[in-house]
């Protein structure tokens, strides 16, 4: 472990090559922190009773800013030490991760709060969309305006 930032915000990005959860977990290193909640969003196989055979990830190019200010409002609302998250784009195939978040409190209850507040903000706010082709050859756009 090790002593942590000034900077809550420790990690956010929006790539294209695929995440890594430990690179997650190190950056959030503290001895401070009682709880680390992850959350971490793979690909999968259906959605919506349909099977999924192909998925895209497209990000707006102000997402990145997007996504940092989501990580700084929940810093800001949460009383945690350090905060992470990491969006994948691009063409994901099942299994792979296409979204990294976690959150170190002191303690769990404010970890766990802070996690769920920046999954679900990230997912409201954040402009990335998904992309999915159903084996019965439909598609659908996921989180367009």
């Amino acid at each position: 472990m090790s002593e942590p930032s000034s900077d809550p915000v420790r990690l956010v990005d929006i790539r294209d090559t695929p995440l890594d959860v430990t690179e997650v977990l190190d950056a959030l290193g503290d001895d401070g922190a009682g709880g680390l909640t992850l959350f971490v969003g793979q690909v999968r196989d259906h959605d919506g009773g349909k099977g999924v055979t192909a998925l895209d990830y497209s990000a707006h190019p102000t997402a990145l800013a997007r996504l940092e200010d989501v990580c700084r409002q929940v810093a800001a609302d949460h009383d945690v030490r350090g905060v992470a998250a990491v969006h994948r784009v691009g063409q994901l195939r099942i299994g792979d991760l296409a979204v990294v978040v976690a959150t170190t409190a002191a303690h769990r209850g404010d970890a766990f709060a802070a996690s769920r507040a920046l999954i679900d903000t990230l997912k409201a706010e954040v402009p990335i969309w998904k992309h999915q082709v159903f084996d019965d050859r439909t598609e659908e756009w996921v989180g367009t305006p």
